[in-house]
């Protein structure tokens, strides 16, 4: 499908990787980044077929491979991958609507908004009841705005806000913009923990969100634990390849079942999307 490109006299396994095209979906575990986590599978496969890249940056890249949306280092789930002409799919993705089940806890704010940060602040919240909480919901569902967090993939200047606030550098808060909510429902409620389940669109931040919620009930909090469950049509549960399954042959037999369930023209998919904005931001990035 995709043309091969620098692959030369390599052997089959070679050709094989590099006819290699569309989306599909992998697990990504806690701790690492999205780019590492797709570093890894790129070194995987480039391994079985033989291919050495000598550690030369400048040699021209010959596996087109990239991701449909960040997720945070600390977050687990599904990353949907494109290769081949499946990288020109990915905008779309990215736009799309994504589902998390996310673990927030009351009473305690971080500088990153969820457990990896700093606490910058704790209030009671031993009054807060499930009634309350579910309350509070309505007023995040459907088209609202929202504050990015300063912990983020957006970008000044070309760099990640991120990594300019890890540098000592003083950030200013990006200005509410408009998102999307399908839908959210409280799961469990056992104080301080509480459990999310979110759909959501391109753009939205789930830690952002649970730090509101607390605002909003008159308290502080932040995010435990974030998991990507779906992103577009692609799950956890069904279609996120572990790095167990990370070979050729796995990923050319999920493309052919990932790829059956886009509509139409893949390209022009019709997920639930909405203008993207800035491309290099989904649900969760930092």
């Amino acid at each position: 499908m995709a043309r091969r490109e620098g692959s030369g006299a390599l052997g089959e396994a070679a050709d094989r990787l590099f006819s290699l095209s569309g989306l599909f979906a992998v697990y990504k575990p806690k701790g690492p980044t999205s780019a590492s986590v797709l570093n890894r599978l790129k070194q995987r496969l480039l391994a079985e077929a033989g291919v050495q890249t000598n550690g030369n940056k400048r040699k021209k890249q010959i596996l087109k491979i990239g991701h449909g949306g960040t997720l945070d280092s600390a977050a687990t789930g599904v990353l949907v991958v494109g290769i081949g002409k499946g990288t020109k799919m990915l905008r779309a993705i990215l736009a799309g609507s994504k589902k998390y089940t996310a673990i927030g806890r009351l009473g305690k704010a971080t500088d990153t908004l969820d457990a990896t940060g700093k606490v910058t602040e704790e209030k009671p919240y031993d009054k807060i009841t499930k009634g309350d909480l579910e309350n509070v919901l309505q007023k995040f569902t459907g088209d609202i705005m929202q504050v990015p967090p300063l912990y983020s993939a957006l970008k000044k200047d070309g760099q990640r806000l991120s990594s300019l606030i890890k540098r000592g550098e003083a950030v200013e808060a990006k200005p509410a913009r408009p998102v999307r909510v399908y839908s959210l429902s409280l799961q469990h409620f056992q104080p301080p923990l509480f459990t999310l389940d979110v759909e959501c669109g391109g753009g939205f931040y789930v830690r952002s969100l649970v730090s509101d919620i607390g605002k909003e009930l008159s308290t502080c909090a932040s995010v435990q634990e974030l998991t990507r469950t779906k992103q577009g049509p692609f799950t956890l549960e069904e279609h996120a390849l572990y790095e167990d399954k990370w070979t050729i042959d796995e990923i050319a037999r999920s493309l052919e079942h990932c790829m059956s369930l886009l509509p139409g023209d893949p390209s022009h998919k019709k997920f639930k999307t909405e203008d993207p904005g800035e491309t290099a931001v989904s649900c969760e990035d930092k």
